[in-house]
């Protein structure tokens, strides 16, 4: 008896533990959120979207300087990666996976303000879904090629069917065509970001130095593009004090690093399912406290979020038939 005991308070424990990584999931979508709302408004009082953008991704690039001649792992991933790029064992594209997220940054900055979080998001969402059944298909990322399957499409067409209800609503009529597409590249590039991410960890052994990667090769678009922006229209109007406009890019450092420790617990698929909850509901909650101009109402945007929440559960969860 004591011995069935001792696996029964083991099963208990690891059912807790991953509980826990599932809320842990759900918390990096609700950040994710959360940062897209900051660098949107931060571009709108400073008037551009991308000295926002170059703003919010330095300021984590300083971090994570910080933080990798600080730990030892990030030393070594560092070390590994130097010598790579030496003997060409990591190939330059490799190191191109900052320019998705400085992509998505600056249209955080450039679109959130006037269509809000929610819309955002759901076309996020489903870019980033649609993008990443290509990717699979053509073995794009570490795992190789992943078939297409039905319960995958239905997945894909269910996150694009979100959109569609958010554009329903009268709040988006008059809103540029640009600004709704956007959401949806910034989507995409973010599934092929985490394909070159994931063949770049493999490579340097160290997701705190593939990370850091990406914050350097994004501060770098950004800044350029941000001078280039300023010399053309002129410097930004205003410079806010809030200091709470500038930890967009610490927060993306807390979910980027709470992402590495979760998905031990949850894998990838249970990851990105609890992301993506947290994600729109967040979303939802945020517009509501503080709606944008061409944001969705409420109700339209809660049914937009259970859509696409819909559709990645369905492309995600793998269902299993009963044997009998």
């Amino acid at each position: 008896m004591a011995p069935e005991r001792g696996n029964e308070g083991r099963a208990v424990a690891e059912r807790g533990s991953v509980g826990l990584a599932v809320a842990g999931a759900v918390l990096i979508g609700a950040l994710t959120a959360l940062q897209a709302r900051i660098n949107g408004t931060l571009g709108a009082e400073i008037g551009d979207g991308f000295v926002a953008a170059a703003i919010s991704f330095g300021s984590g690039l300083i971090i994570l300087i910080a933080l990798s001649a600080l730990v030892p792992q990030g030393r070594r991933g560092f070390e590994r990666l130097v010598s790579g790029i030496r003997s060409r064992t990591i190939p330059a594209w490799m190191l191109l996976g900052g320019l998705a997220g400085a992509f998505t940054v600056a249209s955080q900055g450039l679109t959130v303000a006037t269509i809000g979080v929610a819309l955002f998001t759901v076309g996020f969402v489903a870019g980033q879904t649609t993008g990443g059944l290509v990717l699979d298909r053509v073995g794009f990322g570490p795992a190789g090629v992943v078939p297409v399957t039905v319960r995958r499409v239905i997945g894909a067409l269910l996150a694009i069917a979100g959109v569609v209800v958010c554009l329903s609503g009268d709040a988006v009529n008059g809103v540029p065509l640009w600004m709704l597409i956007v959401p949806a590249i910034a989507g995409a590039g973010v599934a092929w970001q985490q394909g070159t991410n994931g063949r770049l960890r493999v490579r340097v052994e160290s997701p705190l130095t593939a990370t850091l990667v990406n914050f350097i090769g994004g501060t770098v678009v950004l800044l350029v593009a941000a001078f280039v922006h300023v010399g053309v229209v002129g410097a930004p109007r205003a410079v806010p004090t809030e200091p709470w406009l500038y930890v967009g890019g610490a927060v993306g450092v807390i979910y980027i690093f709470l992402s590495a420790v979760v998905v031990r617990r949850t894998g990838v698929l249970l990851l990105g399912l609890g992301s993506v909850v947290g994600l729109l509901t967040t979303s939802v909650l945020l517009d509501a406290l503080w709606p944008a101009p061409a944001a969705p109402a409420t109700p339209v945007a809660l049914l937009a979020a259970a859509v696409a929440i819909s559709g990645v559960a369905v492309a995600a969860v793998p269902w299993r038939r009963r044997s009998r």
